[in-house]
């Protein structure tokens, strides 16, 4: 099988599933992606540059729209360079979020084309109003329906799509929805689990923490309101009040995923800092700044509480890792997190802008461990049951897969549909495509420079 994925940022939500399929001598993945440093052995990695430098002169609603359209031009020119070399794809599988699968139809018509339907964009109801503190603008409106034009067109040129979880796919509209299977990425639960033995050193003071001790963790790509830092900031004074013994561990960068930076360059680490001024014990406040994956894990391990607190947004990986790995979850009661938090069963649920439930749900934690241990295991139970990489996701991944490559409708079946075989190409097909490249380390990371 030869299998062509597109993501901007490699390997992006791909990465077991090209990983798995890599592995299989059979197959031929070719990735198109942004430059980035990122590489796996056994994949062929293409990168392509949008035309991004002049100044975009367009309507302000429209900018979005222009870069994604620049994105899938960059991206169709690729496909025709890979074309004229005698490539054709089985599947075609891509993020339609920055509009790189808008003209890959134009390419490759008969190939079947699945795309990744993150996030539909709603003005009011969901993540946009939903912080007072951060009111949006009159042109929020206009603004978000054009940028869901990209969504929109992606669509209309696809075979089928996925969405990562129930409530991310019913953001789209009712018309969209029998065309988008729930499927997430996955999750490996036999790398993220418990340890007991786990500890992490924290150079200042020369700390060594492990889950013997209280270790309050909040996890974040970045440190942003989208994640809820700044309530979880407000919420230390108290936490630190009912448990001066503490050590609260923060993981994250200092850049914006989602949402609007500060002005003058400012954080939002220094912003909350400041606030706090002296109301915090800084010296039991741990900034580790992103991490290297096995300490990452290391800090899940030897939690004691950990928080993820989120606006109704796409939901982080890391909720389900730490799930994973079996901590004592709080969560904010927004509907992403409700979707796999079942309140006082498999971790408990707070009001995203209320500190005092923040900090009262980190003391029960902390004090009723017996009920807190029940609650770790079904937090990994729900992981493992539902999200298991091997179990669970790479078969609903190979069913849809099969039947897309077969032109089957695929079933949106809320459980994994039965494994099914991946399907051999037609010889016909198989006759048109240039001879198997060798999978080198080198052309691993980057094949060809588009």
């Amino acid at each position: 099988m030869i299998y062509l994925f597109i993501h901007q940022n490699f390997p992006g939500q791909y990465k077991h599933l090209i990983r798995h399929l890599a592995d299989d001598p059979e197959n031929t993945v070719y990735f198109i992606s942004q430059p980035n440093p990122n590489w796996m052995q056994g994949v062929i990695k293409l990168v392509y540059y949008p035309d991004l430098a002049s100044p975009i002169q367009c309507h302000r609603y429209t900018v979005d729209f222009e870069v994604a359209v620049r994105h899938g031009e960059a991206v169709a020119k690729s496909l025709g360079m890979l074309k004229a070399q005698g490539v054709t794809p089985d599947i075609i599988i891509g993020h339609s979020g920055w509009g790189e699968t808008l003209f890959v139809k134009d390419v490759y018509p008969d190939a079947p084309l699945l795309s990744y339907f993150e996030f539909f964009y709603h003005h009011a109801g969901v993540d946009a109003d939903f912080d007072p503190e951060f009111p949006g603008t009159a042109d929020d409106g206009g603004r978000l329906r054009m940028r869901n034009a990209i969504n929109l067109l992606s669509f209309e040129s696809t075979d089928w799509g996925n969405a990562p979880t129930k409530w991310q796919r019913n953001l789209y509209p009712p018309e969209m929805r029998p065309r988008i299977s729930v499927l997430h990425e996955g999750i490996d639960t036999d790398a993220i689990r418990p340890d007991a033995n786990a500890w992490l050193q924290i150079d200042r003071g020369n700390l060594r923490l492990t889950a013997e001790d209280e270790v309050i963790t909040y996890v974040a790509r970045n440190l942003e309101p989208y994640r809820g830092f700044h309530i979880f900031m407000r919420a230390i004074p108290e936490i630190q009040k009912r448990r001066p013994n503490a050590h609260i561990l923060i993981v994250g960068g200092d850049e914006v995923s989602y949402g609007c930076a500060l002005p003058g360059g400012q954080t939002y680490r220094a912003k909350m800092l400041s606030e706090m001024g002296g109301r915090i014990d800084t010296s039991k406040v741990h900034f580790l700044g992103q991490l290297p994956y096995d300490t990452y894990l290391s800090v899940l391990q030897i939690s004691s509480a950990h928080i993820y607190l989120t606006y109704p947004f796409v939901l982080s990986w890391s909720f389900l890792e730490a799930m994973s790995a079996g901590c004592a979850m709080i969560g904010s009661a927004t509907a992403p997190v409700q979707e796999v938090i079942r309140d006082g069963e498999n971790g408990l649920l707070v009001d995203f802008f209320s500190t005092h439930e923040i900090a009262e749900a980190v003391d029960r934690a902390l004090v009723d461990k017996k009920a807190m241990s029940a609650m770790r295991e079904n937090a990994r139970a729900t992981v493992v049951e539902n999200y298991d990489l091997k179990t669970r996701i790479l078969p609903q991944w190979q069913s849809l897969i099969a039947d897309l490559v077969m032109g089957r409708r695929p079933q949106i079946a809320e459980t994994p549909p039965k494994v099914s075989v991946l399907p051999q190409p037609a010889p016909k097909r198989r006759a048109k495509v240039a001879p198997r490249p060798s999978k080198t380390a080198s052309q691993s990371l980057a094949a060809a420079q588009f």
